[in-house]
C-alpha cells in the first residue's frame, strides 16, 4: 500500500507537527532496522515527510531481508531520493562492514504476533537477541550513535494485582518455559544487552517499551487481536472474538508511537526505559472489537481459538502502562484509540478500493 489518500496524509503531517525536537535530526544519519514492518513503515513515511518539509537534510537508512519487499512496501521515489538508502540486511546476521556512520540505530527488527511466536519461536529469539547486539556492536565499532531499542509491554508479563499501572520498575509474573514466552524473554534480554553495553563499553542506549500498537501500516499476515479485527472488517466479515474480550490493555496508534519514540530517541536520558501510553488509551478488547464492528456494519461473534493461535497468545489480563516519565519529555499521544481505530479502517479501505 503507497497510502496516497488524504486521511494518511493528514496523519503524516500532524506527526510531523508534533512537538519533537526535529532540529537535533539536522545532517544526521537515522538507521531504522525492520523498516518494512507496521512501526518502521511509519516511522519512515514521516521522516521522509519531515526532511523534505524543513530541509532537514537527514538521511534514512532503512534496512530489512527483502528489497524486493521494500519496493512493494515503500513509494518509487524514496528510491529516488539522495535522502534515502534501503539496506538489504537481515539484523540477525553480522552489519554490513561498509555501513555508514550512524548517529541513531532504531531497532524494529521483531516479530510481534502471535502467529509468528508459535510458529517461528527460534527466529523471534534469535532476531530480538542477536539483532539487537548486531546494532549495538555497530554503535560501539563506530564509536557513537544513539541505540534504541523498541521493547515491548510484554516484558512486564502479569499483573501481580497491586498495580492499576505498570510503571519502568514494574515486574510481573512470566512463565519462562512456555513455547510464547520466546517473545518476552528475549525483549527482556535485549534490554539487558542494552544495559551490559552502555555500563560495559559505553554505548549510548535507550528503551521504548511499547502498549498493543495498530494502524493502517499493519502487515497482511499480522495476527494480533486488533490487526485480526481489521483484516475482518475490510473483508466485510464479522469480527471474531476469542475471548471474552474483558482483557484491558493499552493500546497505541502507530503515529503516535513514531511521535513518542522520536521524543526518546532525541531527548531521552542514556540507560533508561520509558512506557508509551496514557489513560486515555486504556480499552477493553471487546471495545476495540464492538468500534471496528460499527464501523463497517457487522456484529462481533466469538470463536474459541485454535491450537496455533492459542500457544501464541498472551494470558495476560490486565497490562496498561504508565507514561508519565515519557510524557515528561515532552511527549503526548494525538489520538484516542477508538478514534484511531476507525481512521484504521477507513485509510485501509480507501487504499483497497
Amino acid at each position: 500500500m503507497n497510502f496516497e489518500n488524504a486521511l494518511y496524509e493528514e496523519d503524516i503531517r500532524t506527526a510531523a507537527g508534533a512537538g519533537v525536537p526535529w532540529e537535533l535530526l539536522k545532517g544526521r544519519n537515522v538507521l531504522i532496522a525492520g523498516a518494512t514492518g507496521m512501526l518502521g513503515r511509519a516511522m519512515t513515511d514521516i521522516l521522509m515527510y519531515k526532511n523534505e518539509k524543513d530541509d532537514l537534510g537527514c538521511h534514512i537508512y532503512a534496512s530489512g531481508r527483502s528489497r524486493q519487499k521494500a519496493e512493494k512496501r515503500f513509494p518509487g521515489r524514496y528510491f529516488c531520493s539522495p535522502c534515502f538508502t534501503f539496506l538489504e540486511w537481515d539484523v540477525a546476521g553480522s552489519a554490513p562492514e561498509d555501513m555508514p556512520k550512524m548517529d541513531y540505530l532504531l531497532n524494529m527488527a521483531s516479530n510481534t504476533h502471535p502467529l509468528a511466536y508459535a510458529s517461528r519461536p527460534i527466529e523471534t529469539i534469535l532476531t530480538n537477541i542477536y539483532g539487537t547486539r548486531n546494532l549495538l556492536d555497530v554503535c560501539r565499532r563506530q564509536q557513537g550513535g544513539r541505540n534504541v531499542f523498541l521493547s515491548s509491554v510484554e516484558i512486564y508479563g502479569e499483573n501481580r494485582g497491586d498495580k492499576a499501572l505498570f510503571d519502568e520498575r514494574y515486574t510481573g509474573f512470566l512463565d519462562c518455559n512456555t513455547l510464547r514466552a520466546g517473545y518476552p524473554e528475549s525483549k527482556r534480554c535485549g534490554e539487558s544487552l542494552c544495559q551490559a553495553y552502555f555500563r560495559e563499553a559505553g554505548v549510548d542506549s535507550v528503551i521504548v517499551r511499547l502498549p498493543r500498537l495498530f494502524g493502517p501500516t499493519l502487515l497482511e499476515e499480522d495476527s494480533k487481536a486488533v490487526s485480526q479485527f481489521i483484516h475482518k472488517a475490510l473483508c466485510r466479515e464479522d469480527i471474531v472474538l476469542k475471548s471474552g474480550g474483558s482483557q484491558h490493555y493499552s493500546f497505541l496508534y502507530v503515529m503516535d508511537a513514531v511521535t513518542g519514540i522520536l521524543t526518546v530517541m532525541l531527548s531521552g536520558k542514556a540507560g533508561e526505559a520509558y512506557n508509551l501510553a496514557s489513560e486515555d488509551n486504556d480499552v477493553t478488547l471487546k471495545c476495540m472489537a464492538e468500534t471496528v464492528a460499527g464501523a463497517v456494519g457487522k456484529k462481533v461473534i466469538y470463536e474459541l481459538p485454535d491450537e496455533d493461535e492459542k500457544a501464541g497468545y498472551s494470558t495476560a489480563t490486565v497490562a496498561r502502562l504508565d507514561g508519565t516519565k515519557a510524557m515528561g519529555l515532552g511527549w503526548k499521544p494525538m489520538y484516542h484509540a477508538v478514534e484511531a481505530l476507525e481512521r484504521t479502517i477507513h485509510i485501509m479501505e480507501e487504499e483497497i478500493v
